[in-house]
């Protein structure tokens, strides 16, 4: 067999925050099962479909806890099953109007209303589970809820960290060995914690690496491995200005039915207005898709074989995305990725994981990182910026409300021998605490997406722990029970606030300061 010009990983990151019992449209819980049925449920199809053909190490995929959370959930799964079947009425609905675009909808919420009960009932993890046991992906943690990690505390960013590898070994019976850090948000020293939580792998954007991407790269002398995203490969798929899913003859995301909520236009171009867009022709589409699927194709392999020249030996194209682009936002996404994942071994181009990457020996020269994100201008103002500074004060007083209650100074010394019990109203203020501290809502504002809600819930959450800090602090317990059970259920049940103090934040201070950002070059 003719070796391989090179290696390409996919990393797919899964997240939305935790929705359930927080509203329903147009964000709530109607978003998390649009993406259930129209990503993660096609998704999985395709790699189940993959693996039973007996192919391995198809990609990396990232799932944050709280999305498992949801995902398991059984509010949520009850929710999703009268979704699937909401979904199947609506087709119903729109048959006498739409007859083409209801028959095609009717028979992709059959299949989705099929597949969810017979293999997604008892929850996602025992379907991810699955797929990695049988060696067909790898699966990433991350923290607990998505917070933007160098804004923290190190010892809430390690309490974080430390909740979400506990959530993910509970979940997929083994502790994850690389991570997904959220946003891809990284400042100088965050390695030491990673090393001391045991994560040995994780992933920031090109330009931290200065474009330099060919390999996985030791940071510092910590010994723990950085992956770069690839921007030249990934930006072909999908950037902040253009990308496949805009081509005029797939699906539109924005155009809808309004009886029925179903979309029946193409793209047909990028200033056509949505009265003015052209019926949606599944014909057109594919043969867009496939033109796509062999356009990445021979990018992959025309990058890693420059690569190749330049190196002296194979190297390595990591593209990320976050999985909701695949069917959510694009529609023929999952099939786009089911061709490519087929024609890339076709193509001389050997597909793997991040942890295959490593096992390969794709590992170059220490490295030290600059602070960076994904986001736009690969610098932090998305998330520190002047439109959230209100949310990021939130999220400093959240932090000081967290460290000051979960181990406070004991009225009496302890017996050298006593093991403090859990406290569940601590616990519980962990738990809110993670949740107000959470990226997205800072994200939503930014991008003035459902802003409203963002800080309704960040604000809603952090209130919350300021008024459980309140009445522990005054020793009034039996009031801080009754606000704890006025609450919905949360996401992590098994969040102990004892571990604040019992995870070590690593050996060098990240010391970040959040009144300003540094930006990095966005230049490919």
């Amino acid at each position: 067999m003719t070796e391989p010009v090179g290696t390409f990983c996919l990393v797919l990151h899964s997240h939305l925050p935790w929705l359930a019992h927080h509203g329903r449209w147009p964000v709530g819980e109607e978003w998390l099962y649009q993406s259930w049925a129209h990503a993660y449920l096609p998704v999985v199809d395709v790699l189940e479909r993959l693996a039973a053909e007996g192919r391995r190490d198809l990609l990396t995929l990232g799932v944050t806890p709280v999305l498992a959370a949801q995902l398991d959930d059984p509010h949520c799964l009850r929710g999703m099953h009268d979704w699937l079947g909401g979904w199947l009425l609506r087709a119903h609905e729109a048959a006498t109007r739409l007859p083409d675009l209801a028959r095609r909808e009717h028979r992709a919420a059959t299949a989705a209303l099929r597949g969810f009960e017979a293999r997604w009932r008892h929850g996602g993890a025992p379907v991810l589970r699955g797929l990695a046991d049988a060696g067909a992906l790898e699966l990433l943690g991350g923290p607990a809820t998505h917070p933007f990690a160098p804004l923290l505390d190190d010892r809430v960013r390690a309490f974080a960290l430390d909740a979400g590898l506990v959530d993910h070994t509970r979940r997929f019976g083994v502790r994850p060995a690389a991570i997904w850090a959220p946003e891809c948000g990284y400042a100088p020293g965050m390695e030491t914690g990673y090393a001391a939580a045991g994560v040995d792998r994780f992933v920031v954007d090109g330009p931290a690496l200065h474009g330099d991407t060919a390999l996985l790269r030791p940071v510092g002398d910590s010994g723990v491995l950085v992956a770069g995203r690839d921007l030249d490969v990934t930006y072909r798929v999908w950037s902040p200005r253009a990308g496949y899913p805009g081509h005029p003859d797939y699906r539109d995301f924005h155009t809808f039915d309004h009886r029925s909520g179903l979309k029946p236009s193409r793209v047909t171009g990028k200033h056509v207005a949505p009265q003015d867009k052209r019926p949606y022709d599944p014909d057109r589409a594919a043969a867009a898709l496939a033109r796509d699927a062999a356009d990445f194709v021979g990018v992959v392999r025309e990058r890693l074989t420059g690569i190749r020249a330049r190196l002296g030996r194979p190297g390595l194209a990591v593209a990320a995305f976050d999985t909701e682009l695949f069917g959510h936002w694009w529609h023929e996404g999952p099939a786009w990725l089911e061709a490519v994942l087929r024609a890339l071994p076709e193509a001389g181009v050997r597909a793997t994981t991040l942890a295959g990457a490593v096992d390969a020996g794709l590992v170059g020269t220490p490295v030290e990182l600059p602070r960076s994100s994904w986001g736009l201008g690969k610098d932090w103002h998305v998330w520190d910026g002047d439109p959230v500074a209100d949310l990021v004060r939130r999220g400093q007083a959240v932090q000081r409300d967290l460290l000051a209650t979960a181990h406070p100074a004991p009225a009496h010394p302890a017996p050298a021998h006593a093991t403090a019990a859990r406290d569940p109203l601590r616990d519980a203020l962990a738990e809110q605490a993670l949740l107000a501290l959470s990226s997205d809502w800072a994200f939503m504002v930014s991008h003035d997406s459902a802003a409203d809600y963002a800080r309704s819930r960040a604000h809603g959450h952090a209130d919350r722990v300021a008024t459980l800090a309140r009445l522990l602090a005054a020793g009034d317990r039996r009031a801080a029970q009754a606000a704890v059970a006025s609450w919905e259920p949360g996401p992590f049940g098994h969040v102990d606030a004892r571990r604040l103090g019992a995870v070590r934040p690593g050996a060098r201070q990240a010391a970040v300061s959040v009144a300003s950002s540094a930006t990095v070059s966005a230049s490919r």
